[in-house]
Parts: structure tokens; sequence; C-alpha cells
């Protein structure tokens, strides 16, 4: 792991209204780590990466990539930069098969005169495919199984290897084990793992306390819009966790890797 962060925020507010959504955030992830962020609902994880993803822009702070200031003011910006995001819901289309679903939006023409009538490389799309998921390690019947007749975690993983099409630095997970069995959620946190051994930044919002502490490198709690604690999961407990979560104090409760007053 580097020193300096590959994405990071420094003093980062964001308001909607009379609602502080976001107060003064610091927050970084490194290349090759994991980091988890959780907290209540309303404590601030989904607008911080809708922040990091270029959907909110930033109303103070500043935000850096490999050191250097950047805009990140729409999500083309965001992209550009190599920053991928996975929403919970997938955005996945069940009629098309999983090469369709990988290259839509950004299909290989055929060359020549088929290029002309609009045709398209349906081989190459096929190829390249394949050799993405394998890549990551991503097992299915075929690429020419429509994504409707996949398992949720088979699911998840299209829609991570779609991500991974623009070759990103960052990869944004909102909830990727959410309603999924225990089969399904350990292929996907075998699909977060290899995304780390690949050298990118990985973002995690998740619930489960379970996921993260078998994941994630660095767990960040947010509360109320703010960076309450960092934790690191082979030094911390769940009740830990949750006491940052809460407010509350645990009565076992040790000393995370910083803590913000309140």
């Amino acid at each position: 792991m580097t020193s300096t962060p590959l994405l990071e925020l420094k003093g980062v507010s964001k308001r909607f209204g009379a609602i502080q959504a976001l107060r003064l955030v610091d927050f970084e992830v490194h290349a090759g780590e994991v980091v988890a962020l959780v907290g209540d609902n309303g404590a601030g994880k989904s607008t911080l990466v809708k922040t990091l993803a270029g959907i909110l822009p930033v109303e103070g702070g500043q935000v850096f990539f490999e050191g250097r200031p950047v805009r990140l003011t729409r999500p083309r910006e965001a992209a550009s930069l190599g920053i991928a995001t996975v929403h919970q819901d997938l955005a996945l289309c069940d009629n098309l098969d999983v090469v369709a679903n990988l290259f839509l939006g950004r299909e290989v023409r055929s060359r020549g005169w088929r290029r002309l009538v609009g045709w398209l490389d349906e081989t190459a799309m096929e190829v390249q495919a394949t050799e993405l998921l394998r890549g990551l390690a991503v097992s299915l019947p075929s690429v020419r199984t429509q994504v409707a007749a996949l398992s949720g975690g088979q699911r998840q993983s299209i829609a991570v290897a779609r991500a991974m099409m623009g070759a990103p630095r960052v990869v944004l997970l909102d909830e990727p084990t959410a309603a999924l069995g225990v089969a399904q959620t350990r292929q996907v946190l075998d699909l977060i793992r290899r995304l780390r051994q690949q050298g990118l930044g990985v973002v995690v919002i998740s619930h489960n306390l379970a996921d993260v502490f078998s994941v994630a490198d660095r767990i960040v709690v947010m509360r109320l819009g703010r960076r309450a604690a960092t934790f690191e999961p082979r030094t911390t407990s769940e009740v830990e966790v949750v006491a940052a979560i809460t407010g509350v104090p645990a009565s076992d409760a040790g000393t995370p890797l910083s803590q913000e007053a309140p």
C-alpha cells in the first residue's frame, strides 16, 4: 500500500436544504485496499459515495486523486479518472445476455461494409467478455446466458465486471451482498478480494458487519454526517464498531485507529 491515497476527500461538506448530510468529512482509499463504509441509515454513507462518484458535487473541502486536486462535479469526470460505481439496483437488463449487458452502450462495431450497415462484432465482444470474466474468476454457464437466469451472486459479479470494462482504479460498491444467500455472498466477497489483489482501491457500503470483517482492510464509521471512527478489523470487534455506529459506549470498547470528538 502506497503512502499517498489513490482517492482522498478533505473536509468535504454537503447540505440538502436544512439537512447537513456531510460535515467536514475526511476520507481516503489506497490502491490495493478495501475500505468498508458503515453507519446507521441517514449517517451519510450514500451521500459520501455519491460524492466520490461525481453524482453530488461537494460544497466545501477538496478532492484529490493520486495526490492531485481534482473536481468531481459529474459522473463523467469521476469515470475519466477511473472511478467506477456499482449501485445497489445493479441496473442490469434481464432480457439481454451477459455479453450484451457488459457492452451496453460500448458495443464493438464490425469492420468494413458491415460497419456501414450497423452490424456488431458479436464474436469480438464474446471473446472480450469471456476473458474479462475469466480474469475475475467469475463462473457462468455461458456468456450468452440471459441475466434473468442468473443467481444473485452471478448478477452482482456481472455488474462488477461491467464496471471493470473501463479499467477503473477505484470501484465503489453499494451493498454488494444485500439479500444474497451464503454461497452467493461468498462468491461476491471473493470477487472483492480479487479486485484488491489487482491493485484497485475498493469502497464497500454494507450493513452486514460479518461481511465487512471478512473482506475489509479498514472500517470507516459514519454517524450524523461525520466520520466518527476508523477501525482495523484485525484489532477490533463487532461490538466496538456497533458502539461507534450508535454512539453508545460499549463496556469492552477499545481504542479505534481514530475517533472524532462529537
